[in-house]
């Protein structure tokens, strides 16, 4: 072809078509920058469609990640919501003693000792290399702040991790009432964490202490009456920010259906 075309000018200039070479040159000039035109639009339709294959596996894989991550978030919701409960029914057992069933006590405690923390999904798809791949500008956002998101809800779940381990244990020890709590977190409970959810799996025979602390002891004590106040505010608080990472996981996730049935 381009033998072709060196002919075509060498015979304009031995004839001596100058007029008629320049045109044909520029006419052979065009020609080649339109090829190249089209082979790079071809280049970059091929690009591009590698791009939207990348960001449905992306997509499909976020889709799977995120919606783990909510159905964990509710779990640990669900587990702070009994820490509440039991909080407010603890303290009213402080206010009314007479009321009060040590056994029950007792079960309700083994709650408070509950640490729910959410852990999400670690992965590499919130990458700035994937993110370029999402073409949802709302989406593509919500991704690039989930980070900071997570972190706003695992900050009050550290404080009432110091709660647990720095002062509601350390009370425990004192009262002599670890092995109550124990059989009946062991025994007693529905765990929410447990991944077949097969709370039978985890019950094993610890039996009730002989040498804790009475009831009237339990209940007049005044470190442990301050955790169960910081249970119910710090567990609420908790669940607070739980509530707004929760609606982002929805938006993530309505997003990605949207742009996967497109």
């Amino acid at each position: 072809m381009i033998k072709f075309f060196r002919k075509i000018r060498q015979n304009l200039l031995s004839e001596g078509k100058t007029g008629k070479y320049f045109k044909y040159a520029i006419g052979e000039i065009v020609l080649v920058v339109i090829g190249i035109l089209i082979a790079l639009q071809i280049n970059n339709w091929n690009e591009q469609r590698k791009d939207r294959t990348k960001e449905q596996i992306i997509l499909k894989q976020l889709r799977e990640d995120y919606q783990a991550n909510l159905n964990q978030l509710e779990e640990k919701m669900a587990t702070r919501e009994k820490i509440i409960i039991s909080g407010v029914a603890l303290l009213e057992a402080f206010d009314n003693p007479q009321t009060a069933n040590r056994d029950s006590v007792i079960k309700k405690l083994a709650i408070i000792s509950n640490d729910p923390t959410f852990d999400p999904i670690q992965n590499n798809l919130n990458s700035s290399e994937n993110l370029r791949l999402i073409r949802n500008v709302k989406l593509s956002r919500l991704l690039s702040n989930w980070s900071s998101d997570v972190v706003a809800v695992k900050e009050v779940e550290d404080v009432w991790s110091k709660i647990v381990y720095n002062q509601f244990d350390l009370t425990s020890l004192e009262l002599g009432i670890g092995r109550d709590l124990s059989n009946s977190f062991m025994n007693e409970q529905d765990h929410l964490w447990l991944l077949d959810k097969d709370a039978d799996s985890l019950k094993i025979k610890i039996g009730k202490s002989k040498l804790g602390a009475t009831l009237n002891e339990i209940l007049t004590n005044t470190n442990l009456e301050g955790v169960l106040g910081n249970a119910i505010t710090v567990n609420k608080s908790a669940n607070l920010q739980s509530e707004a990472l929760h609606k982002r996981i929805r938006d993530i996730l309505d997003i990605i259906e949207i742009e996967l049935n497109k």
